[in-house]
């Protein structure tokens, strides 16, 4: 799509609209948690073994609930962000993932996003001047506005066909 060509700064999410999606996430992570919570309670109910719920409801280990935490957090952007470069705050705000050279991102870079988003303090690393966390930095992506994200490569495309002949 944007062939060896740089992300620019015109082209990047506000930090406004980063912290909108990391909101809306953080929204359906609590939501995945308790629609599990749910389906655990149910399959106690059908079988009537309580092990399972005791363990993961009705403990209060919060290191625990901080793996499940973590557990339904990397599943979900893994999964999500591999398949359509976009979580589901990204699909609300129009932001997407892209790569340095503005390609979507494969299974390892998201990983490895997913991975550095569990860095202490990584939350606190949007405050600079230029709003990118760490989950960014080191995997090496930008959270880009699509439809200007779009309008530049169009225009990029555009000003490169002038004076090419047809093929």
């Amino acid at each position: 799509m944007n062939r060896n060509k740089q992300v620019s700064q015109d082209v990047l999410a506000t930090k406004g609209l980063r912290f909108a999606n990391y909101i809306i996430d953080q929204i359906v992570m609590v939501v995945l948690g308790g629609a599990i919570g749910v389906l655990i309670a149910l399959y106690t109910e059908f079988t009537g073994d309580y092990g399972l719920y005791d363990v993961f409801v009705e403990s209060d280990n919060t290191l625990l609930d901080y793996l499940i935490g973590y557990i339904i957090s990397l599943i979900y952007y893994t999964t999500i962000e591999t398949l359509t470069g976009r979580s589901l705050g990204k699909y609300i705000t129009k932001t997407k993932v892209v790569t340095h050279e503005g390609e979507k991102p494969t299974f390892d870079t998201i990983l490895i996003r997913t991975l550095c988003r569990f860095i202490p303090f990584n939350h606190f690393s949007f405050l600079g001047e230029d709003g990118k966390g760490w989950h960014d930095s080191l995997s090496k992506t930008y959270v880009v506005e699509v439809k200007k994200f779009e309008e530049k490569i169009e225009t990029e495309f555009e000003l490169d066909q002038i004076g090419k002949l047809p093929e």
